[in-house]
């Protein structure tokens, strides 16, 4: 069993999604971090950087906060969506990092600077959107001829996904990206996608573009 804390954010949605695909049993602790709950003092003995999302594994005690660490964790414990050696288990991690270095954190910033603070920082919203477009484009060609980032379906996909799906907010045209919207809308239909994207709040509905 897994207590995960987490909030309806896509770095929160890598691990409801992750955990539904292994089908692992997990309980979920909502942590409301638009009314700064993620800086109780409970909540910092699990996650050090007071972030969402963090897991405690009941079977061992071991608490993870980062989101890539956990999938890899999750990953590792079930034997599910990672090969353990070879070409495809760095692929997988190779392109884990890209989301973890790229996507999240300039998606973020478009996040911020696009949908939540337009008209404040021109240049930052250029600079942010022409970052957003350049990461589709990487992502575009890589599916131009794989089904899914590292070949199969992996964690990969699981932690980019969540990031795209907010392609909205980052003002994208998501005709423009065919290859990233087959790859999307292929995800968005797997039952426990659906599921995982619904943690914590059961109203929220995938966008289908």
């Amino acid at each position: 069993m897994i207590d995960l804390y987490t909030w309806g954010t896509p770095n929160g949605r890598k691990v409801s999604i992750a955990l539904e695909e292994m089908a692992i049993p997990y309980e979920v602790h909502p942590v409301n971090i638009n009314k700064d709950e993620q800086y109780a003092a409970g909540f910092l003995k699990i996650s050090p950087n007071n972030r969402i999302p963090a897991i405690v594994d009941r079977s061992s005690g071991l608490s993870l906060f980062e989101s890539g660490a956990i999938l890899l964790y999750l990953a590792h414990q079930s034997g599910k969506f990672h090969p353990p050696t070879g070409e495809g288990h760095w692929k997988v991690i190779e392109w884990l990092m890209w989301q973890m270095g790229g996507i999240g954190p300039m998606l973020g910033q478009a996040h911020h600077f696009l949908k939540f603070n337009a008209g404040k920082a021109p240049y930052a919203e250029e600079r942010y959107g022409k970052e957003a477009q350049r990461l589709y484009g990487v992502l575009e060609r890589r599916l131009a001829d794989h089904a899914f980032v590292a070949g199969d379906y992996s964690i990969a996909d699981i932690a980019i996904w969540p990031w795209i799906a907010r392609y909205q907010w980052q003002g994208i045209d998501m005709n423009a990206f065919p290859n990233v919207r087959r790859w999307y809308r292929e995800i968005a239909q797997r039952p426990a996608v659906q599921k995982g994207y619904k943690v914590p709040d059961p109203s929220v509905e995938i966008p289908m573009p």
